[in-house]
């Protein structure tokens, strides 16, 4: 269900990882994104999910939720690991038929890359849940701030960015009502082949682009009406603050890139 969706929300809290510097998240989630490649076998992937469920841990927001979330995405990355599988040439093959063969070189990989998404997935959405969305708008900023010194509109490409990622949720439950809407006039999303069904996505097209605009005319005639001019001469009333625990979590993250290193084959 699409309010299962849970990529782009903030849960208000006290915990750990609600209280760290949203630039140290930030930087956690892009490190880790990069590091995750590291990881080559059983070894580096356990590793990298008891760091991950460590996360969870400490953000104090129920294991269920995480999970609720990534089943909407569940289809796109089974379909992913089926591709890698099918066209991962190995010395040991399990199945042969015609040109389909599945190796356990193809089935470890395929495994790996299921981890890979779902651990990816879980740590981007342990930042959306734990950090408010006005703050990830200053980390995102302060992160890019080297890049005002060529002229880059640093305020604006941050403000854009943080806009379309609240905008996530708020076009998924509009996307449902629509639905909603449909079902109760006799249309079924659900039944028929390929075709039909996407055949009755169709309907669902135009009002959900009908309804983003109003809401982005919405927007900006409030930010319009708040003499919102640019980042240009405007000044915060929450400051950011780096404390020890920040430092902590990002020594943190280099000890996992170096465990990774030293671990992988």
């Amino acid at each position: 269900m699409m309010e299962k969706l849970i990529f782009g929300r903030y849960i208000p809290g006290n915990s750990f990882i609600h209280r760290l510097d949203p630039r140290a998240k930030l930087m956690g989630a892009i490190w880790f994104i990069i590091i995750i490649f590291l990881a080559n076998n059983w070894l580096t992937y356990v590793l990298l999910t008891v760091f991950v469920l460590t996360a969870v841990k400490l953000s104090e927001i129920s294991p269920k939720f995480f999970i609720n979330g990534v089943k909407p995405l569940i289809w796109l990355i089974l379909f992913t690991v089926i591709l890698q599988i099918l066209f991962t040439s190995g010395s040991t093959i399990w199945f042969r038929f015609g040109p389909v063969i599945i190796s356990q070189e193809g089935l470890l990989n395929g495994v790996f890359i299921f981890m890979r998404f779902v651990l990816i997935i879980f740590m981007s959405t342990i930042l959306t849940l734990t950090t408010m969305p006005l703050s990830l708008t200053d980390a995102i900023e302060y992160l890019l701030r080297p890049l005002a010194a060529v002229k880059v509109p640093v305020h604006e490409i941050a403000l854009m960015l943080s806009i379309a990622l609240r905008f996530v949720p708020t076009l998924m439950d509009e996307t449902e009502k629509i639905m909603n809407a449909q079902r109760a006039r006799g249309i079924d999303f659900g039944e028929g082949n390929i075709y039909q069904q996407m055949k009755a996505i169709v309907p669902l097209l135009i009002p959900l682009f009908v309804s983003s605009f109003n809401r982005a005319e919405e927007l900006a005639t409030a930010m319009e009406a708040r003499g919102y001019k640019g980042g240009e001469g405007r000044t915060k009333y929450r400051k950011l603050s780096w404390e020890s625990r920040d430092t902590l979590v990002i020594a943190a993250f280099g000890i996992l890139s170096v465990s990774l290193f030293f671990l992988r084959t």
